[in-house]
């Protein structure tokens, strides 16, 4: 392979020695990518979401068939049709809950996705737009613990004009999504006229303020979890609801789950909410509990017991359905 990027060597070591399921799409990334960790002898099996939104959304899913077959690879596919409303929202629901799904059932302990220096920097510049901190400025780690996986970004040092030149160095076939390119989208508008443009000029001083800036955020945000036991999480409420909210966001990212700032603000104001239909955080005096949320009929001795230990109603489902004990 021609002009092959230059990945972390941590990174290529890591996904040596485990189970790799790659999220695919046929688009310039995850095309490179596929190539890419097959060049660096890393084994894996690839995973596609069909919207069903394109002209090309069905050639995207032969191409993945097809190269799974070629190179004798699993090629997991799931055809799926959303609303228009909060389509991109729900369009990654769908997607990681579909992953996690195949991570379980078939034992891989690896994700890797095709994010690249240009989707961290177009990130950043949206969270920088809006008003953001630290945690809300760094939309990803190149390694990343999860509650069922490893999640793994080896791009994240890569930029998209890199990926594109290897890709046509060694013709290899990929797919343009042109929606892409429209400016009516805010992260498009900001892709051409300002994160790509930077990123030409000031590629290398980037990648090292991502470094020192995700140094710092390690340091500065460790949510101190007082109990977990599988999807339950009881952490300790500081004085500043700031820092409990950025604590919360940690946690669900790691169930892949973002968390808007209308629910920052819902969150905030009721102290007890639903995240995405999933995942239940609830605020008390002294501590916050996050689990899926579960709604389920209980007996009145569980009920009783969890009012005594003063367990938020939204806790309970999921604490009686795992039968944890507190």
């Amino acid at each position: 392979m021609q002009q092959l990027p230059k990945l972390s060597s941590k990174t290529l070591s890591l996904l040596k020695n485990r189970k790799n399921l790659l999220a695919f799409s046929a688009g310039v990334d995850s095309s490179a990518l596929f190539f890419i960790l097959k060049s660096h002898g890393i084994e894996f099996d690839i995973a596609l979401v069909n919207y069903q939104t394109r002209t090309t959304s069905y050639e995207e899913e032969s191409y993945a068939l097809s190269l799974a077959k070629r190179f004798d690879k699993k090629a997991f596919i799931k055809r799926v049709k959303l609303k228009d409303k909060n389509f991109e929202h729900n369009a990654r629901i769908t997607r990681y809950d579909f992953f996690k799904e195949i991570i379980k059932k078939e034992g891989y302990n690896s994700l890797i996705t095709a994010h690249q220096l240009n989707d961290r920097f177009e990130w950043f510049l949206m969270q920088l737009s809006k008003g953001a901190g630290v945690v809300e400025l760094l939309g990803f780690d190149e390694i990343k613990e999860r509650e069922d996986y490893t999640l793994f970004r080896p791009l994240a040092n890569v930029t998209k004009e890199e990926l594109e030149d290897f890709l046509k160095r060694n013709k290899i076939k990929y797919f343009i999504d042109k929606s892409n390119k429209d400016e009516k989208y805010k992260r498009n508008f900001i892709r051409k006229n300002f994160a790509e443009p930077f990123l030409k000029l000031y590629k290398n001083g980037i990648i090292k303020s991502f470094e020192y800036l995700n140094s710092d955020k390690s340091r500065l945000y460790q949510p101190k979890i007082l109990y977990k036991e599988k999807e339950l999480y009881i952490l300790e409420k500081k004085d500043d609801d700031t820092e409990n909210i950025r604590e919360i966001d940690e946690i669900l990212k790691a169930n892949s789950i973002l968390l808007s700032n209308a629910s920052r603000r819902e969150l905030l104001n009721q102290k007890e909410s639903v995240v995405s239909h999933k995942m239940a955080v609830c605020i008390t005096k002294d501590k916050i509990f996050i689990a899926p949320y579960i709604k389920t009929t209980m007996d009145k001795d569980f009920k009783e017991k969890c009012r005594t230990a003063k367990i938020p109603p939204k806790i309970r489902g999921y604490l009686y359905q795992e039968k944890i004990i507190l």
